[in-house]
């Protein structure tokens, strides 16, 4: 077997170019997590500690969605860990696909949370209970000191998913909070209790929006769906349009991990000459072009493209 320079291999009938570019989180921010859930959590347990005097459901819903959170961040903490663990013998993968995972069970979570406080919240409107506005303004507003600063943690890691979610997560809350201290000062001035659970739903419903669209991206992610932002017939027609490639059959794409896409596929190139120059190119291009770093590659004579059982497109 001939082995050319870099990390690809080829054979005479066929090959695999194999390209590696690692963008799992970086160690750096582990220490933004962990400042983000130590931030969270105590934050957590004063807002639950001051709905429960005042009486307000919307500290209590946004202690939720912020507990929800937090747990978000300790899921996507330990997912990114393990993410960066060494493959095994028997991981041969390594624990990459942890972060879609964690992003999943996230989200979950976060949708189950917000039925309960709707529920909750339908309950108060129909028997509304006095709430105490200044207490529910003063931590509303801690609330939103500390989400903007957690959310600001995370800036720099928006190229992942995992850290991507926690980002628009913090930065949500900060706009939640700035909601229920509004609510707060409503109720000073107006006496209305109904503005509680109003506020609440109104919370409730914005983080199901916002959670629906993770749910979707995270179930894409582990149901190996195409990775968002890039087109199979696009990367068909870029590897159809190397010269010396005849055809291209058996293509699979998908994200190995939050921040990770693979591909697979077969070439068939007729000239066996061309055979190390087309792995190249197609290696190359599919890392600069579509940011696709670990690629599987088989180059295939046409008398083996003949007999390929996965020429089919219906044929994994």
């Amino acid at each position: 077997m001939h082995v050319p320079a870099g990390d690809h291999c080829e054979s005479t009938a066929c090959g695999h170019g194999h390209s590696h570019a690692q963008r799992l989180p970086a160690g750096g921010f582990d220490r933004a997590l962990a400042i983000g859930i130590a931030l969270n959590g105590g934050f957590v347990v004063v807002e639950i500690a001051a709905g429960l005097l005042a009486g307000s459901l919307a500290l209590l819903a946004d202690a939720g969605h912020n507990a929800g959170d937090m747990l978000g961040l300790l899921l996507a903490w330990g997912a990114s860990r393990l993410a960066r663990r060494p493959p095994s013998q028997r991981y041969t993968w390594g624990f990459r696909r942890s972060t879609i995972y964690a992003a999943l069970a996230n989200a979950v979570l976060l949708l189950t949370a917000c039925g309960a406080i709707g529920w909750e919240s339908l309950h108060r409107l129909r028997e509304p209970s006095p709430v105490g506005g200044t207490v529910v303004i003063a931590v509303a507003a801690i609330g939103v000191v500390i989400n903007t600063a957690t959310a600001l943690l995370f800036m720099r890691g928006r190229g992942d998913a995992n850290l991507r979610a926690a980002f628009l997560h913090m930065a949500a809350d900060a706009a939640v909070s700035a909601g229920v201290v509004i609510a707060g000062i409503a109720i000073l001035l107006t006496g209305l209790t109904w503005i509680d659970p109003l506020v609440s739903l109104a919370i409730t419903l914005a983080i199901v929006v916002g959670t629906w669209g993770l749910f979707r991206e995270s179930l894409d992610l582990a149901l190996d769906a195409v990775p968002r932002g890039i087109d199979p017939g696009d990367l068909r027609s870029a590897l159809g349009g190397i010269a010396g490639v005849a055809e291209v059959h058996d293509l699979h794409v998908w994200n190995a991990s939050t921040s990770e896409i693979s591909l697979t596929v077969h070439l068939v190139v007729h000239d066996a000459e061309a055979h190390e120059r087309v792995l190249d190119a197609a290696s190359t291009m599919l890392r600069d072009r579509f940011g696709i770093g670990h690629t599987t590659i088989q180059i295939e004579r046409e008398t083996a493209c003949r007999d390929c059982l996965q020429r089919p497109d219906d044929v994994l």
